[in-house]
Parts: structure tokens; C-alpha cells; sequence
């Protein structure tokens, strides 16, 4: 049987590809995009282990080669503050790994703008991260849970629901 080269994850392919692809939709949207991203930003091993020569801090790469034009905003949720919910991948509390993430960001040269602590109703744990994050210097925003989510959509992105949440002021227009 003939062996064939495979040909790995690209990964300055992928920095490239993807930064222009971000940057052209910036452009679409009058010089602002909201981008998601669901966690893993910095020590992506599972990507690693599934896209053989997958580096596992290229998204990292990615949002630093683009610091000067963006603002990070992390989002955590109160009920995994509260319940003290265990990141499956590190073996640390999602708060403990927000905080890891805000020193991961710093020694990449980039600042975390703010922490949304999502799903808000007040708990005592919630309050002590944000008293906690608030002591190193990072802004918080409290979001109480939506109601009608996810059904609900007129009340959903109404003046009374996400209309009301305290908006985050970001350095870019």
C-alpha cells in the first residue's frame, strides 16, 4: 500500500483567511462586529488532537494580530458561578477559568474590557467574583435572565428585556 502525504492544519492559512474574513465583515457592518466565541480561545487541544498540527493557541493569534481594532467582552453565566460548575477539559470552576483567561489575554498584550455575568438573580457567589473581578480592575456588567428567551422574540429584544441591560461602553465605532 502507498503511503500519501497528508497535508495538516494550515495554520498561517487559517490566520490569514481568517482575519480578512473578520475585517471584510467589519467593513459590511459600519466598522462593527460582534464575534462569538465558545471558549477554548487560548489551549484548544481537542482541535490539536482532531486537526493533526492544529496549533492550540492559533485563535489567540488570531485576536492578537487584531488587538488595536477590538474590545473582549467574557460572559459567564451566574448559575455556573453559583453551582461551582467544573470546566470538563482543565478541572477548574468556570469562574476560576474566567480569571485565568483575563491573565491569558494580559500576557498576549491584550486587555479584557469587561465580564457580563449573564443570568443574573443576585446570588451571593455571583457577587463575590464580580467584587472579586472588580478588585483586579476589570469592569462588570450584571444581565439578569431575559424573559420569553428563546421563544419570545418581540419581548426578547424589547426596551424592557435586552433593551434594558446596561450597555457596555467599547473603545471601537
Amino acid at each position: 500500500m502507498k503511503e500519501t502525504n497528508h497535508i495538516g492544519f494550515n495554520n498561517e492559512r487559517y490566520l490569514k483567511e481568517q482575519t480578512a474574513a473578520i475585517l471584510e465583515r467589519v467593513n459590511r457592518f459600519n466598522d462593527k462586529l460582534y464575534l462569538e466565541f465558545g471558549s477554548k480561545i487560548l489551549y484548544d487541544y481537542h482541535a490539536a488532537r482532531v486537526l493533526p498540527g492544529f496549533d492550540p493557541s492559533v485563535k489567540m493569534r488570531l485576536l492578537q494580530q487584531l488587538k488595536d481594532k477590538i474590545d473582549v467582552i467574557l460572559c459567564i453565566h451566574a448559575g455556573d458561578i453559583e453551582r461551582k460548575k467544573i470546566r470538563a477539559d482543565f478541572g477548574k470552576t468556570y469562574d476560576a477559568d474566567a480569571l485565568k483567561t483575563i491573565d491569558d489575554f494580559r500576557e498576549w498584550g491584550m486587555d479584557v474590557t469587561a465580564v457580563v455575568i449573564t443570568k443574573n438573580q443576585n446570588q451571593p457567589p455571583a457577587k463575590a467574583f464580580k467584587n472579586k473581578l472588580e478588585l483586579r480592575g476589570v469592569k462588570v456588567c450584571l444581565h439578569p435572565p431575559i424573559k420569553g428567551y428563546p421563544t419570545d422574540v418581540d419581548l426578547m429584544v424589547s426596551d424592557k428585556e435586552y433593551g434594558a441591560d446596561k450597555y457596555i461602553t467599547t473603545t471601537f465605532l
